[in-house]
């Protein structure tokens, strides 16, 4: 059959316009090969575990594996860098998180730079933090561990699980919201912190509550106080930071981030993925057993919230004078 000459110039000159479009745009074959997903972290650690929960998820939904790539090292910024100069194709995903916005300042010299080339996608759970105190600390709340510290000025020690760490800033704008005076400690993990901690070596430290809640529990440490917006269902009798000092949240966030210029489609389909995961309710479930809460946004709401806490954290590092080890 031969089509009339107007039909004919028609349907070429759209199949000249997608043949110029790259095929994932197009959403037609997105994904056709397996999607890695880089890690900053080393294996076995929470980032590590909701990374594959996750990435089984996405493996599942798609029809193609999503490898998990574990690169730690120079808190985070390896495994940045290498999503940062991949290729925009979606073939390339990066567990992005609270360490790149801190990361964007503590690392002036960076070759990447977090907000410019690394495009949001989603968001994935949220760490609640917590600031604990070994028993023998006669402060059982943040109002009496700010009578301490002031009336005991450099003489309360407060850990951190680093150097630059959230932990570590988490602490410094506390004390700057309070006005009061106490001896930072970094620790090389979070693991070790917490050991000096349950020995009383530090009388005071912030971790992630996944890691110190069977101490919480039991006894070992005190719970002073969730650092997030609102009270915790694991905690439910410890009450926030904010409810003493209005304004004060620091939290552990992480989130899904691609090359910049990664085409809107596949955005548009990961992002759909993501949350659709985060909703289901038996991985809903198994985020509750290891007390992360999931963070359902749109990729414009991850962008937003990325800008934020990097001003946010900008901000307290500047004031603070931290410098990266």
């Amino acid at each position: 059959m031969k089509l009339p000459r107007r039909d004919f110039l028609r349907l070429a000159g759209a199949a000249a316009v997608a043949s110029a479009l790259p095929r994932p745009a197009l959403a037609l074959d997105y994904p056709n090969r397996p999607i890695h997903w880089i890690i900053g972290f080393p294996p076995g650690g929470g980032a590590d575990i909701v990374s594959r929960i996750m990435g089984r998820w996405l493996s599942e939904r798609f029809g193609q594996q999503v490898v998990i790539e574990n690169k730690p090292g120079a808190g985070t910024n390896i495994a940045t860098e290498a999503v940062a100069h991949a290729p925009p194709d979606g073939y390339t995903l990066l567990w992005a998180g609270i360490s790149n916005a801190i990361n964007a300042q503590l690392y002036p010299g960076l070759s990447f730079d977090f907000l410019r080339d690394i495009a949001p996608v989603a968001g994935l759970v949220n760490y609640a933090l917590v600031i604990e105190a070994h028993p023998s600390v006669p402060a059982k709340n943040i109002a009496e561990l700010v009578a301490l510290a002031k009336a005991n000025p450099g003489k309360i020690t407060m850990a951190s699980y680093g150097t630059g760490t959230i932990s570590h800033v988490a602490g410094e704008l506390f004390k700057a919201k309070v006005g009061v005076n106490m001896v930072h400690v970094p620790y090389r993990g979070g693991a070790p912190m917490v050991n000096d901690l349950l020995g009383g070596q530090v009388q005071v430290g912030i971790d992630v509550v996944a890691a110190s809640l069977p101490h919480i529990r039991s006894g070992a440490l005190r719970a002073l106080a969730v650092a997030t917006a609102a009270r915790l269902e694991a905690l439910p009798d410890v009450p926030t930071v904010g409810e003493t000092v209005p304004g004060y949240e620091a939290s552990a966030w992480t989130g899904v981030g691609v090359p910049r210029g990664t085409p809107e489609e596949v955005i548009k389909a990961l992002n759909r993925e993501v949350n659709a995961g985060l909703m289901d309710p038996a991985i809903k479930a198994r985020m509750a057993e290891l007390t992360v809460t999931p963070i359902v946004l749109t990729p414009a709401e991850f962008g937003a919230y990325m800008s934020a806490e990097t001003e946010k954290w900008t901000k307290v590092i500047k004031v603070a004078g931290i410098k990266a080890e």
